[in-house]
């Protein structure tokens, strides 16, 4: 595959993965769908952080532009020239992208080990936190956060899908990196329009 199709199919992906990472923390901030429980008192500092939002969505949106920018042909740095300094972009874009992914990967993993701030007992707090994610596994201790209604599920759902994203982000601005190297040293191999064959 040449460097410019890779870095097309990186950078659709890398988008793709952005806006399932926004949309993912956009329903962490309104537990079980509703919002009444949206205090900022009663939302994890995990949540509150927005992984998902920044790390995993704005962040990584740079990088997915920048690949298909990189695999396009433009009107400005058109030729040789012109799509080396477009693939050296998309390198620096790319190593943005990987901190952005690594804070995903990293937020989105501490709340899951910790569990979400619930009602139990009459007390708003992370009981689940000296568990150190052993509740993921026993599901009969979910129920007993009184408040909001399926908390644990809903978090356990949504921060499992920013960890499994933010790891294909990882994954795939790695290999944006490695391409853009290969694309700026090597070029591209697609043929130019009008050459001879």
């Amino acid at each position: 595959m040449c460097t410019g199709k890779c870095a097309r199919f990186v950078g659709l992906s890398l988008i793709s993965l952005s806006l399932v990472c926004i949309v993912a923390n956009a329903l962490l901030l309104v537990p079980n769908g509703k919002t009444t429980w949206t205090n900022f008192d009663q939302l994890s500092l995990h949540v509150k952080l927005l992984a998902g939002f920044i790390g995993g969505g704005l962040m990584i949106l740079c990088p997915g532009i920048s690949a298909v920018r990189a695999g396009g042909k433009g009107c400005c740095g058109a030729g040789c020239c012109g799509n080396r300094c477009r693939m050296l972009r998309s390198i620096f874009s790319s190593a943005f992208g990987l901190l952005g992914a690594l804070y995903c990967l990293s937020v989105s993993g501490a709340g899951l080990r910790i569990g979400p701030i619930c009602l139990m007992d009459d007390k708003w707090d992370y009981h689940f936190k000296e568990t150190s994610g052993s509740y993921l596994l026993n599901r009969t201790q979910w129920s007993l956060c009184e408040e909001p209604p399926n908390i644990v599920s809903w978090n356990v759902t949504l921060f499992s899908l920013l960890v499994a994203a933010s790891c294909l982000e990882l994954l795939l601005c790695g290999v944006q990196v490695v391409n853009a190297s290969i694309g700026v040293f090597c070029g591209d191999c697609r043929k130019k329009q009008g050459a001879p064959h």
